[in-house]
């Protein structure tokens, strides 16, 4: 049902933000890590909670998901499934191609590989810097997609804002939430306070990332052994190099 209802919520969005890009300066410094399983498990009821409605995931298998993040086909089916889906199935919307051509003007972006594309960085800045606008139809623009038609469909968790200023502040810290450029003021609040928002924002991010590419921590599992076995290798090549050659000189 809840899909059913952000599929229905979309279509007064016009073309959907992450389709097209955005060069506007970003607030924050995000660094992904997909090595935090349980960030990426929560990153995943995120995005089906919210982004599903609309946006697919076609190169990305329910089996595979649940294989890579430890989840059981049970708690898959039950949390992150809908009733028509299956295991091997990939993750698609609900939304009918064709018809939402007609209603955004494009059809919505599958989502598979957008932090490669863009980046995850420029992914969290998107989806922190929504504001108050009322020159805009939907009432909401983006910083960093300036005329964005996506509305602001996390506002009930963050709150709403606006944009209070454009000047350049020192960047701090590492990680998520530093801030470097424009500014918000926070005007109502949401239901999650402003750390748990960007919690739950590089969860959802982590998940994105973790998708573009999820034989990637594979990848990295097998490198780090061949390394460590050529390692080792070579210093059993050195020490047989020396007894052989010890009585030449």
């Amino acid at each position: 049902m809840l899909r059913a209802l952000l599929a229905a919520a979309a279509l007064s969005a016009g073309t959907p933000a992450l389709a097209a890009g955005g060069h506007a300066p970003m607030p924050y410094r995000f660094e992904p890590d997909t090595g935090n399983l349980a960030s990426v498990q929560r990153g995943a009821r995120n995005f089906m909670n919210y982004c599903a409605g609309c946006h697919s995931m076609r190169h990305l298998r329910y089996s595979r998901l649940g294989a890579d993040l430890g989840i059981p086909e049970e708690l898959l089916a039950k949390h992150l499934m809908f009733t028509s889906d299956k295991p091997g199935d990939p993750i698609l919307s609900a939304m009918p191609a064709e018809p939402s051509a007609t209603w955004f003007g494009a059809t919505p972006p599958d989502l598979s590989v957008e932090t490669r594309m863009r980046g995850p960085n420029w992914v969290y800045n998107y989806l922190m810097t929504f504001y108050l606008d009322d020159k805009r139809p939907l009432g909401t623009n983006n910083l960093i997609l300036p005329g964005a038609s996506m509305p602001h469909v996390l506002g009930a968790l963050q709150g709403w804002q606006v944009l209070e200023t454009s000047h350049a502040d020192e960047a701090q810290g590492d990680g998520h939430g530093a801030h470097a450029g424009p500014t918000f003021k926070r005007v109502s609040e949401g239901t999650l306070g402003e750390k748990e928002f960007e919690k739950f924002v590089a969860d959802t991010v982590n998940f994105m990332v973790y998708a573009a590419e999820p034989g990637r921590a594979d990848r990295i599992s097998v490198g780090m052994k061949v390394m460590l076995f050529l390692l080792v290798f070579t210093a059993l090549a050195w020490l047989l190099k020396r007894e052989y050659w010890k009585d030449v000189h």
